[in-house]
């Protein structure tokens, strides 16, 4: 069996952007190979992403149910959102979708779990936060709902059914599915989070 190679063993010969879109770039990148040679790999470069594990104090977590085009369909979903605000700290993204979407601030904020996507063509990171001691907020100032947030339902489950739901296939979506079940085993074993600035 060959050991993998090192991370510096890869170096991109030359990249050419094949598409430039409102949120994604498609980009077509010459990689050398450790082994000799080079290939070709079509990449999805994505600003990243958060998503909320928002529980309450009677161990309920929020969940929204939002329709998502390319899988035509509604998803059941935490809170959550692009990094797409200029300048804008993770965390701070957080409070703010969770402050959007569900109408909510936390007193109580950690790093849960960082996760990629689909590493095998994009290079999307999504930081997964759990935030605790919940409490009603307006909406940000400024923010409008609009599109499929318009006939989005938010939902409050006992964390232990919400993790039922993922098991049942009834909650697919990849930061959800990790997110919950992030959160129950911390809940359950006491795990220690890194810092909520760490990515």
């Amino acid at each position: 069996m060959t050991e993998p190679a090192a991370d510096g063993d890869y170096r991109v010969l030359a990249t050419e952007t094949v598409y430039e879109g409102r949120v994604i770039r498609l980009a077509k990148d010459t990689v050398a190979m450790p082994g000799g040679g080079d290939s070709v790999r079509e990449v999805v470069r994505h600003p990243g992403a958060v998503a909320v594990v928002a529980i309450d104090d009677e161990g309920r977590v929020v969940l929204v149910r939002q329709y998502r085009h390319p899988v035509g369909g509604y998803l059941w979903e935490l809170p959550a959102g692009l990094r797409d605000a200029e300048g804008e700290a993770p965390l701070l993204t957080g409070q703010r979708e969770l402050a959007e979407e569900a109408l909510l601030s936390a007193e109580r904020w950690s790093l849960l779990t960082t996760t990629f996507s689909t590493p095998g063509f994009c290079d999307e990171q999504v930081l997964v936060y759990l935030a605790e001691g919940l409490s009603d907020v307006d909406r940000p100032e400024g923010f409008t709902v609009e599109h499929e947030e318009l006939d989005m339902t938010v939902e409050r489950v006992p964390l232990d059914e919400a993790v039922q739901r993922v098991f049942d296939g009834a909650i697919r979506n990849s930061a959800a599915v990790i997110g919950l079940l992030a959160a129950a085993q911390h809940r359950a074993a006491g795990t220690t989070l890194r810092p909520v600035d760490a990515t």
